[in-house]
């Protein structure tokens, strides 16, 4: 199971994903990404988005095709579920006050998501200022956990854990201005157990590192390889280095 190997690494050593958003990319796009997730492979695959208006299932079916990596759905919502993925970090998003993203999804896709006996990793949202607004912020209609509240960020991934999440996910939001700050990232850690993971305006291997040493357990990349899928090479020297 995915979760335990994430467990089992926790302070010892470092995990890589790659989101894909089956909408940033067309055939010949997302083959070329696969490639180089096949000759330089992160931990696994997450597959989703914000709106997503391509089929999840033939993007899944394709990243199976090439890599031998585990494939996780991350959903933006309900249209986005499908019975390929291996699993699903199931979000709740704890840092804002939307039911439907807290729990009212969550209600109407767990007869779906019993059925297909996928793993499923329940996972405490989290989406933090770090510039200008998010898609993530519109179609959630929620606001970022303003970036210098580090004592209500470090207070709900603790609420968090104690409801029973089995992971936090601190994110600044796709195609974030810049990441979530070191601060942040060392505060939250020091009062959590469970595994955490980074994501959003990481474009660089050097902010991967800088997440990595402020005490990401898991680090995110998505968009900078929309851009240029061969920078995936830096980002996995550098979680090797930790490791």
């Amino acid at each position: 199971m995915l979760y335990s190997k994430i467990v089992a690494a926790q302070n010892k050593s470092k995990m890589l994903v790659v989101l894909i958003d089956p909408d940033k990319h067309d055939n010949t796009s997302l083959l070329a990404t696969l490639e180089i997730v096949r000759q330089f492979p992160p931990d696994f695959i997450l597959v989703g988005g914000s709106l997503v208006s391509k089929s999840v299932n033939a993007t899944i079916e394709k990243v199976k095709s090439i890599t031998k990596l585990p494939v996780f759905l991350f959903p933006g919502n309900l249209l986005q579920l499908c019975d390929q993925a291996d699993g699903i970090m199931l979000l709740s998003l704890i840092s804002g006050r939307n039911p439907e993203y807290l729990i009212g999804n969550h209600v109407l896709a767990a007869p779906f998501l019993k059925s297909t006996g996928m793993e499923i990793i329940p996972t405490g949202y989290m989406l933090v200022e770090t510039g200008s607004k998010t898609a993530v912020e519109y179609i959630s209609n929620t606001t970022a956990i303003p970036a210098g509240k580090t004592d209500i960020a470090v207070s709900t991934a603790m609420a968090g854990e104690m409801l029973g999440l089995k992971m936090i996910y601190l994110e600044g939001g796709s195609g974030a201005d810049t990441p979530v700050n070191r601060t942040l990232i060392t505060e939250i850690k020091k009062h959590i157990s469970v595994p955490l993971v980074v994501g959003g305006g990481i474009r660089t291997a050097i902010q991967a590192k800088d997440a990595y040493s402020a005490g990401a357990d898991v680090v995110v990349i998505g968009n900078v390889l929309e851009e240029n899928a061969s920078l995936l090479k830096n980002f996995v020297e550098i979680r090797d280095s930790f490791n």
